[in-house]
């Protein structure tokens, strides 16, 4: 129970208080007000129902439900969200042109507020900048991540072209570094997301490593994509107790039991979350989950809602 208590007010409150929308303040004080009651006695029980979908903090990418954003329009998918248990969201595909989904950033916004929905992390492409230029492109995102609430601007992709060897995985880390400042300076923080890629060997390094050694520890963070680690055959684990407080932001999806080139609802695959989450989910500042591919026939809605329920009551809790 204490260790559920301090991971929520971690993922929950003090996460939240980066950015304090009325919304968010009012349900995890509620939150935090009712646990402080109850804590001396439930100390000792260990009924892991206590942990519902009202009470603990998951985000969801919405690359999750592009189909059904492209279908159905951002406008019908984020209250569906909200009713899968989701209290947080993360975006990706901004532009200045089309918004989000169509949407300006301070409608997009207010469409998060009317659903009690905050966003403290966005996706968004930056290889013109970090091919060199384009200083244009990372302001304009700087400006809407601000309007929104991020606290995360994360870089998701690297094109090919940008890291086809060690040296251009160096450029790369410099030019991090200097989004990371501007970054920063705007008050917002930069994260970096991994597919398997980045774990490409040059001599006795990686992608990875070199990100990881070269640049800023304190202003480029990263959003470690769990499913893609143990693809590349890492451990998340030791990784995050080789470099504590790097990995603020998790990607939580599972591997099939047959084929890991597909995502199947957390709990079902073949990935150990109970001993991952048993060992660093202090390390986690928002958790999202991210499912890439849904099995024919499953409703993606449903698929979301069957990962939230079995991280909530089957790993905060681990």
């Amino acid at each position: 129970m204490n260790k559920r208590r301090s991971f929520l007010r971690q993922a929950g409150l003090l996460s939240a208080g980066v950015f304090l929308t009325p919304a968010i303040i009012s349900c995890n004080s509620n939150t935090e007000v009712a646990e402080d009651a109850s804590a001396d006695a439930a100390a000792d029980s260990t009924d892991v129902a206590s942990a519902t979908a009202s009470d603990a903090v998951i985000g969801l990418q919405l690359y999750s439900l592009r189909e059904q954003i492209g279908a159905e329009g951002i406008e019908a998918v984020i209250p569906k969200v909200a009713a899968a248990g989701y209290k947080e969201v993360e975006t990706y595909g901004y532009s200045k042109e089309n918004g989000y989904w169509g949407l300006d950033a301070n409608a997009f916004s207010e469409l998060l507020k009317a659903n009690n929905l905050t966003s403290p992390s966005g996706h968004y492409g930056l290889d013109p900048y970090l091919a060199g230029g384009n200083e244009e492109l990372l302001q304009s995102y700087i400006d809407a991540a601000k309007v929104v609430g991020h606290t995360y601007i994360t870089i998701p992709y690297l094109g090919d072209s940008l890291r086809q060897d060690a040296e251009g995985y160096r450029k790369l880390a410099k030019r991090i570094n200097e989004a990371a400042k501007t970054i920063s300076d705007a008050g917002l923080k930069l994260a970096y997301h991994n597919h398997d890629f980045e774990f490409k060997e040059f001599g006795d390094t990686t992608g990875y490593e070199i990100l990881l050694q070269e640049t800023d520890p304190e202003q480029v963070k990263m959003e470690l994509d769990l499913y893609w680690a143990y693809r590349a055959g890492k451990d998340p684990i030791a990784m995050m107790k080789e470099h504590p407080g790097r990995f603020v932001m998790w990607h939580v999806k599972d591997m099939d039991k047959n084929d890991k080139a597909l995502n199947t609802e957390v709990g079902s695959g073949s990935i150990d979350y109970k001993k991952l989450f048993s060992e660093v989910q202090a390390e986690a500042e928002h958790i999202f989950v991210e499912q890439e591919n849904f099995a024919e026939g499953m409703d993606p809605y449903k698929s979301i809602r069957q990962s939230h329920d079995y991280i909530v009551n089957n790993l905060l809790n681990a």
